[in-house]
């Protein structure tokens, strides 16, 4: 008895030792499930199943905080990972706003995740990041944003002036150099900005019209606008990634790029059914020509020197950056991506 005693009270302390390494963290992201998060599921499969169920991730869909306070949250450790969009708050991630600037001329989302791991490196956006004791794990690469509206199709640089546009970042200063009237309101809340007609025009890249259902009220799709994108990073809390053990930190690390590649199949399976969706909710499909982009292209060129002077100007070094998403963009396209 005195054996058994002592056998079965090691087996119970083993237990509540496994118990106690055991780590879950709580992830916030907002709207459902879309190809936008499909990494993030995805790397929560990935490091559950690596690390034997050690390590696990409760996501959570607008649970724990909206998209707007998630590096509020990520700061205050209220959560351990999340993702959010830097046109959301570009005061507080000004160094990464580089890759929301107006047509720089990406053109896949492999690219697009080149050019973000590139600039993620780079330690004067690693130490904005961390005043917000956040580290930055992955970009969430999306293709170029273009506009679903109602009314009348706008397909001349003229047509945009006076446009009530949902659009952050880059994309709504070029649209506001043409007269347009840029709002930034939510991806949640799109849909019924456009609906009640406080706006006329959102933009958004494929899967959020989808998503977000701002397709279900338009008229019209700009096919070839294309005035950039959004950058939205998955950041994780410094603290709890220093406490993951070093095996933990391994996983999660390594389980990065399938998770990035995971995402990348996904979406493309969502764009070679685009045009699909287009046709069978009888949406027009509008092209710019080649003289408006051209038009377009010059407007932006500004805007680009425009944030260098404002960067350099606030102590960060802005050239450097806006070089770096340049050279970081001509090796991708060098390497066929």
């Amino acid at each position: 008895m005195k054996y058994l005693s002592s056998a079965s009270i090691a087996a119970i302390s083993l237990a509540f030792a496994t118990e106690a390494l055991a780590v879950e963290w709580n992830v916030s992201v907002w709207g459902k499930r879309r190809e936008f998060t499909e990494h993030i599921e995805k790397i929560a499969e990935l490091v559950e199943e690596r690390s034997n169920g050690d390590f696990t991730m409760a996501i959570s869909y607008g649970g724990l905080s909206n998209e707007r306070e998630n590096l509020d949250g990520i700061s205050i450790g209220a959560f351990e990972m999340a993702q959010f969009c830097a046109g959301y708050h570009p005061d507080k991630n000004r160094a990464i706003t580089v890759l929301e600037l107006p047509l720089m001329g990406v053109e896949t989302l492999e690219q697009e995740v080149a050019v973000a791991r590139a600039i993620y490196a780079h330690p004067a956006v690693q130490d904005e990041m961390a005043q917000w004791n956040a580290r930055l794990l992955m970009t969430s690469p999306m293709p170029q944003y273009n506009l679903v509206g109602t009314g009348e199709p706008r397909a001349t640089v003229e047509s945009l002036d006076g446009l009530r546009v949902r659009a952050s970042g880059g994309i709504g200063e070029l649209l506001a150099a043409e007269g347009a009237v840029p709002t930034s309101v939510t991806a949640t809340e799109a849909y019924n900005a456009m609906e009640s007609g406080v706006v006329d025009a959102v933009s958004f890249a494929q899967h959020a019209h989808l998503s977000f259902r701002t397709i279900d009220v338009a008229d019209w799709w700009t096919e070839n606008l294309n005035p950039g994108t959004v950058n939205c990073p998955v950041v994780v809390n410094i603290d709890a990634y220093e406490a993951l053990s070093d095996e933990n930190k391994a996983i999660l690390e390594g389980a990065v790029d399938d998770a990035i590649q995971h995402y990348l199949d996904q979406y493309a399976l969502l764009l070679e059914d685009w045009d699909n969706v287009l046709e069978e909710k009888e949406i027009e499909k509008v092209r710019f020509s080649d003289e408006e982009l051209a038009r377009l292209a010059e407007e932006a060129q500004p805007i680009h020197e425009a944030w260098i002077a404002e960067m350099t100007a606030q102590g960060l070094p802005g050239q450097e950056l806006y070089d770096l998403a340049r050279s970081s963009l001509a090796e991708a396209k060098a390497a066929g991506k």
